[in-house]
């Protein structure tokens, strides 16, 4: 099942558009989800009666658009719709323990003005057990690639699993970047020596066994000396996707997600998906 949360934004409307086309190419129903506090839920004959009944009549215009838009892209997708009770952050994060993907618009559900990004959605991406995928921009015109950017760390393969299999849903080719550093001081290889080498070899053994299990997509390497951050968001202008894990490398304990994922979050140029570890 894919979930969505949706808010009555236009991020929330376009996030529900993305989410039935990737139920569509999954073959897999899409839960479409409100959040509103807990009180309004409830029917009661309280002193706020009226405004818990005008906030649910609310929620359900909000559930009912966002059905709409997901029905008229993939009418043959289906659709349930619910109200949750709560925080939205922890409703969808809990909605996220029965679901193989969680979608959420770039701004809205309670996103603070400023923010390059919602709260809720900075942090259902950090917290969430299932995927997720940040609906940033979706370009007019996308390239016909996925960009995976992977790394050493204990995502990498979940991440170039999740990528090999958009790729082969959406028939498209996978771009796999790699970025790597070296200091630049005495006893240390430069970009020119064999350092870079080394780092092609460790992305195509990275890239072999998936190749084999998905030997209809084709595969772009890409290993480029640079910080990651800049790399993949050149990678990934005008791609119809990009995949990160939700942790790299140099990751602090207790961080909501590495910094690569955290500034991915923040700056990626096309809808984003954060790859969670093994559950």
């Amino acid at each position: 099942m894919i979930v969505v949360g949706v808010d009555g934004s236009r991020a929330g409307l376009e996030a529900a558009g993305w989410a039935a086309g990737e139920a569509a190419m999954r073959r897999a129903p899409l839960r479409v989800v409100h959040a509103l506090p807990e009180w309004a839920c409830k029917e009661s004959t309280g002193r706020y009666a009226e405004v818990g009944r005008w906030m649910r009549e609310g929620g359900m215009t909000v559930l009912a658009s966002a059905e709409s838009r997901a029905r008229r892209e993939q009418p043959e997708v289906t659709v349930e719709t619910a109200l949750l009770p709560g925080d939205p952050r922890a409703a969808l994060i809990e909605a996220s323990r029965d679901a193989e993907l969680v979608v959420i618009g770039d701004h809205g559900l309670g996103g603070v003005r400023g923010m390059l990004v919602g709260s809720v959605a900075y942090g259902v991406a950090g917290h969430a057990e299932s995927d997720v995928v940040l609906v940033r921009e979706v370009p007019a015109t996308p390239r016909g690639e996925v960009v995976a950017g992977v790394d050493g760390a204990p995502t990498t393969a979940r991440v170039l699993d999740f990528a090999f299999r958009e790729a082969e849903l959406r028939g498209l080719a996978l771009r796999a970047v790699h970025a790597w550093s070296l200091p630049q001081a005495a006893g240390f290889l430069s970009p020119a020596d064999g350092g870079e080498r080394d780092e092609v070899l460790l992305l195509k053994e990275r890239l072999a066994a998936h190749r084999e299990r998905h030997p209809g997509v084709e595969v772009i390497e890409e290993v480029v000396h640079g910080h990651p951050v800049a790399v993949l968001r050149q990678a990934a202008a005008g791609a119809a996707l990009l995949v990160v894990g939700s942790h790299g490398y140099g990751t602090l304990k207790g961080m909501v997600l590495g910094s690569v994922s955290q500034a991915m979050v923040h700056h990626a140029p096309c809808p984003l998906a954060v790859v969670r570890r093994e559950r």
